[in-house]
């Protein structure tokens, strides 16, 4: 999963960072309005978190900027200010949630989760053919067998597993399991899909990761 985060306070922009990465999930920082705009409508999040009181452009008018842009992420304002006219003016301008500071991390996890769950088949794990994966509990399963996953290979499963029967870029894996510095021209990519096919594939008769040829990969029956 890739999230972007606008917020100018760096302390609480490297707090949200951090326990996200661990979630294994990549994160994208912007600290200001206009940065976090251009961010959001040039790149695809599978969730932003935009805090309101941003320098250059303040968080609802970035919300209200991308959303007539057409970006279909989920959003989740964070706000110093309690007040029902901030929260309502967000949620009409198109915010999923809102979050007030100060905030435990397992609060904003907890939200941010709903938010990434939303629209998918099944709220409690991510299922394709015989091979499911727990959120939870990052425990993936092929035909009852349990699979021991690295931190990127649980974050590359899981965003195989929410786009089953898509075919995936290169670019597009890079951009949502590992972040904005990643180096385009390596070939982690490949090597991360042949760990998940050791793992996952190798013993079972059906195949379920594929290559197309020159674009990418995609999670389907054969």
């Amino acid at each position: 999963m890739r999230i972007l985060v606008v917020e100018d306070e760096k302390k609480v922009a490297a707090f949200i960072k951090r326990g996200l990465e661990q979630e294994s999930w990549a994160v994208d920082l912007a600290s200001d309005g206009e940065d976090g705009e251009h961010s959001a409508v040039v790149n695809s999040y599978d969730a932003i978190i935009l805090d309101i009181m941003l320098p250059k452009k303040s968080g609802l008018e970035v919300l209200k900027a991308i959303k007539e842009a057409g970006v279909k992420s989920p959003v989740l304002l964070l706000t110093a200010r309690d007040t029902v006219d901030d929260r309502v003016k967000g949620l009409n301008l198109g915010a999923d949630d809102y979050l007030t500071k100060p905030f435990a991390f397992e609060e904003l996890l907890a939200r941010v989760r709903v938010l990434l769950r939303r629209g998918t088949a099944s709220p409690l794990s991510l299922k394709f053919a015989d091979l499911s994966l727990d959120p939870a509990t990052r425990k993936a399963r092929r035909g009852g067998i349990e699979v021991e996953l690295t931190v990127k290979e649980y974050a590359l499963l899981e965003y195989l597993l929410r786009n089953p029967d898509r075919v995936l870029t290169r670019t597009l894996i890079a951009e949502h399991v590992w972040d904005q510095s990643f180096e385009s021209e390596t070939n982690v990519v490949d090597v991360y899909i042949n760990h998940l096919r050791s793992k996952l594939d190798k013993d079972f008769p059906v195949k379920l990761i594929h290559t197309i040829r020159g674009v990418g990969y995609v999670l389907k029956k054969e």
